[in-house]
């Protein structure tokens, strides 16, 4: 099939540039750095360019689109304003979806795991409550509204915390503390926030296994099989990796007051495992990541 990819430089587009290639026609674009970009079919984009967007639609004409790009900087940075968010996050995919509906083609949004109430308990259901509590998770799910106002053809993937090495210039907090530990600095984890971890890879590899099947107009919490602190994650990747665990600090979310506070959003997801998309287990997971980076 055709697949076109938004924010393919991005932290889990560089890999679904791998994956996807492999089985698809790809193109996929890119903003600010190129990643692994240039090793595809790619185009150098301000999604914001509605013109330039409707005419990739038009000439290349996509079966599927894979929509990563995204702001989702939990505190904004002085060049980023909450005008910049919007347009990207809602705005772009709300035409993302429009295009779609008009040229057939399905659409595969990454949402997040925060548009949950983090204080409901565990193993949340996709009917959980919805209470949002960072302006990148807001807007996050007004893109999950914009398209299910626009059409049917959707998957909207409430993605959990995704873990793992980032190619070229992309980073995640897992890969910083990584790196902290095998350089025998210390590193202050939260053991009071819980999440269904995924890494960077399997997701990928699910979505590429997505594409195939005939899934639409449906919402999937998209996440690993076990629900973990971030503390209890990074010990478990001490662990597999022979990196000390005396090197960790137990912190708590009261202890950084500047971060929306969430404690819990914890996957079920039986709904993604109904599809016969079977993520992996969480020790497997880091396990392939370090041997991917080595």
């Amino acid at each position: 099939m055709k697949v076109l990819i938004t924010g393919g430089s991005g932290f889990l587009g560089q890999y679904l540039n791998i994956f996807l290639s492999e089985r698809h026609q790809i193109v996929t674009t890119f903003y600010n750095n190129s990643g692994n970009t240039n090793e595809f079919n790619s185009i150098h984009l301000d999604l914001r360019n509605f013109s330039v967007l409707r005419n990739i639609f038009s000439n290349f004409i996509p079966d599927v689109v894979v929509h990563t790009a995204a702001v989702s900087d939990t505190i904004l940075n002085e060049n980023i304003s909450t005008k910049d968010v919007y347009g990207i996050n809602v705005n772009v995919t709300e035409e993302l979806a429009k295009l779609c509906n008009e040229y057939d083609a399905k659409l595969i949004y990454t949402s997040t795991d925060l548009v949950y109430a983090g204080y409901r308990g565990s193993f949340l259901k996709e009917d959980a409550k919805l209470i949002p509590v960072s302006l990148y998770a807001e807007t996050k799910l007004m893109g999950e509204v914009k398209i299910k106002q626009t059409f049917d053809n959707y998957i909207i993937l409430r993605t959990a915390l995704l873990f793992g090495f980032g190619l070229n210039h992309a980073k995640c907090h897992f890969q910083y503390i990584y790196e902290q530990l095998r350089n025998n600095k210390p590193v202050k984890v939260f053991t009071d926030q819980f999440r269904s971890p995924v890494s960077v890879i399997e997701a990928a590899r699910l979505i590429s296994e997505m594409i195939d099947k005939n899934i639409s107009c449906q919402i999937i919490n998209f996440g690993g099989p076990e629900r973990v602190s971030r503390y209890e994650l990074t010990e478990r990747l001490c662990d597999i990796a022979g990196l000390d665990k005396n090197l960790l600090i137990k912190i708590k979310l009261d202890d950084m007051p500047e971060l929306p506070k969430v404690e819990d959003v914890s996957l079920n997801i039986d709904k993604l495992k109904s599809y016969g998309l079977i993520p992996k287990q969480l020790d497997e997971m880091i396990r392939e990541v370090l041997n991917y980076q080595n």
